[in-house]
């Protein structure tokens, strides 16, 4: 069972160490993002910078934990506009082939519309990133259209919402 937390100061400590114990496993698949991010004053200060963009509405930030309280994941809501926002998230090599993306995404989509109001999402990926494709194929994303994400190519998906009721 996965829970989803709304992104708190005090998640800042275990933000970092799962961010320092995955870094090369991230960049296999993403851009890096680069030594400051992983100083302990520049990542504080880019900590702070997300919840003052939480605070402000124009984002959601997440932390995904496992039923034993462990952080395995994050996954964000950004852009935040007109009732749509862009879904991005990021598993540990340790949770990863586990489900954990699929679920995390799920609980996503599920709590999005009630608790952001949100009517869609969109995300994308790049081409070759299949794990993360089959993620969002699995939470009925739809593969509408071509993008170029840091000089590969890429999809762009979309996702209506339906209110929970």
């Amino acid at each position: 069972m996965l829970t989803l937390e709304r992104l708190r100061a005090d998640h800042a400590d275990a933000v970092l160490a799962f961010e320092r114990e995955n870094r090369e496993y991230f960049a296999r698949t993403v851009p890096d993002r680069g030594d400051t991010y992983f100083d302990p004053a520049g990542f504080a200060a880019r900590h702070e910078a997300l919840l003052a963009e939480q605070d402000a509405g124009v984002c959601h930030f997440h932390v995904v934990l496992d039923d034993g309280g462990r952080l395995v994941g994050r996954i964000n809501l950004v852009d935040v506009e007109e009732g749509s926002a862009e879904l991005g998230y990021r598993v540990g090599e340790f949770a990863a082939g586990k489900g954990v993306a699929t679920a995390a995404v799920a609980e996503m989509c599920r709590v999005a519309p009630t608790t952001y109001g949100l009517t869609s999402l969109v995300a994308k990926t790049t081409l070759d990133n299949l794990a993360s494709r089959t993620v969002l194929e699995r939470n009925a994303f739809i593969a509408v259209g071509d993008v170029t994400i840091s000089s590969e190519p890429g999809v762009r998906y979309r996702r209506a919402l339906l209110p929970q009721g």
